[in-house]
């Protein structure tokens, strides 16, 4: 049993989280603190955020951008990014095991977890590029 200590800055940090689609950066989750009316340093929502993600409440993302991204989504699942928008979206679609196993043999790893990030074009931005 982990014991948690979420104080009302954590909470609020992981409600942001939790209830944001979009895989927030940081920045992100600050400002939409603030929209909310808390006034938050940046150091407590790094700090927070750094918290929840040891406690395995989130995910950090390293999506390959500068920023982190968080995810309170904790299942198995992947990731696809928009090359032009920067948009994170989920991907439910399951890594065949036979792939997990060749990358085993290949590398001689004994593999734990896997996360693919995939790279595309939106439908937004591929509709916008059609016209």
């Amino acid at each position: 049993m982990r014991t948690l200590n979420l104080t009302s800055q954590r909470q609020a940090v992981y409600d942001i989280v939790r209830n944001s689609h979009d895989h927030p950066t940081a920045a992100e989750v600050m400002n939409r603190l603030v929209e909310q009316g808390h006034n938050l340093a940046y150091g407590t929502v790094y700090n927070s955020l750094r918290y929840l993600s040891d406690k395995q409440m989130i995910r950090e993302l390293k999506l390959g951008e500068a920023a982190s991204r968080y995810d309170a989504r904790l299942d198995d699942h992947q990731h696809i990014i928009c090359e032009i928008c920067g948009a994170v979206d989920e991907v439910m679609s399951q890594v065949p095991q036979a792939w997990i196993d060749k990358v085993a043999e290949d590398t001689g790893y004994s593999i734990t977890h896997t996360h693919v990030v995939f790279g595309g074009v939106c439908p937004a931005c591929r509709n916008k590029n059609s016209h």
